[in-house]
């Protein structure tokens, strides 16, 4: 017995689904934006500036040693990691 020919049934587009993708190059996008690069830049002169603070090697007691420069590099240290978890501006 032989079985009727079936017609070849047609892919139809699912109701919102989305659009097939270009060849468009993507825009790039970064997670930094200026405003965090100049926060993290800072932080790297606080830091550097806190361990110049405390070389030396005379008076080994000295406040600017053992207050000042810890607390450079620890406010360097602050600084660098609100740098990072600071949340870029969108423009867009």
């Amino acid at each position: 017995m032989a079985q009727p020919e079936k017609k070849a049934v047609i892919a139809q587009p699912v109701k919102g689904a989305t659009p097939p993708k270009t060849n468009a190059p993507a825009a790039h996008h970064f997670i930094f934006d200026k405003g965090n690069y100049r926060l993290l830049f800072v932080a790297i002169a606080l830091v550097v500036i806190g361990f110049i603070t405390m070389t030396g090697t005379t008076d080994i007691y000295d406040t600017r040693k053992i207050v000042v420069a810890p607390l450079l590099v620890l406010s360097g240290f602050v600084v660098g990691f609100f740098a990072i978890f600071k949340k870029p501006e969108n423009k867009a």
